[in-house]
């Protein structure tokens, strides 16, 4: 064995490790939800490179990045606004720091596409099934009720849920406790009872340390956060969540 298949053959052992196959989670009776694992952000970002061709991806990731620090340094300080004021004012630096002229126009319709979000293509029968087969379900998550509110309407999920778990509600973004502590409180269950699906690397981190049976929905092929603890599993998409939670 050469040295380029010996750090393959590493590589692909400690991947294994942090992915298995299947995680102690025969007694899930409930599932909370990131809002970005169901809902696809996507077509915000397009308008963005319509809006400004060859220039997007640069203002993209910085007003996404600025998005999250708002809300963990507003957590930090006790200055909590909803996510829609944390993303207008995202936008508003990533523009000044990339030194790209937004229109007001332009401004109201990128922050409208958040108001105006759908279920990823994989997400709604997936849900679907799971009610069926008895779990609770509900978005634990950052947005604003009523981004939540529209976005499940747009994507046929009316009547899916069982809350809706806005972080409004305890005036504390993830991954602050207070804000996954709102799964525990309006389920009525244990942490394990209640699986987490997350989006962002963070998150799951966030999620697996206060003790929820968690899966990363890592869609992105983003690397693995090194915070000191990893998701029970990583998936590409919600193929894997019935087996996640044992239905």
């Amino acid at each position: 064995m050469d040295r380029r298949q010996f750090v393959t053959a590493v590589l692909a052992g400690a991947a294994a490790q942090a992915t298995p196959a299947w995680a102690a989670t025969s007694g899930i009776k409930a599932i909370a939800f990131d809002g970005l694992a169901l809902f696809d952000p996507r077509p915000i970002f397009a308008m963005a490179e319509k809006f400004f061709p060859g220039k997007s991806a640069s203002l993209v990731a910085t007003w996404r990045g600025r998005q999250f620090d708002y809300t963990w340094l507003r957590t930090i300080v006790g200055t909590y606004v909803d996510f829609l004021q944390v993303t207008e004012e995202a936008l508003a630096f990533a523009a000044e720091a990339e030194k790209i002229t937004i229109t007001t126009e332009q401004r109201q319709q990128l922050m409208a596409g958040f108001m105006n979000m759908k279920a990823w293509p994989d997400v709604v029968p997936i849900l679907k099934s799971l009610k069926k087969k008895g779990l609770g379900l509900a978005p634990l998550t950052d947005f604003t009720v009523p981004m939540l509110e529209v976005a499940i309407l747009n994507s046929d999920l009316d009547g899916v849920f069982d809350h809706l778990l806005s972080t409004d509600l305890v005036k504390a973004y993830k991954p602050d406790p207070r804000s996954y502590q709102m799964g525990l409180d309006a389920f009525g269950l244990r942490r394990e009872e209640i699986a987490f699906v997350a989006f962002g690397g963070w998150d799951a981190n966030g999620a697996k340390a206060f003790g929820y049976p968690t899966i990363w929905m890592n869609r992105l092929n983003v690397p693995t956060e090194r915070l000191g603890a990893l998701p029970d599993q990583i998936a590409s998409n919600f193929e894997a969540l019935p087996g996640f939670v044992g239905r």
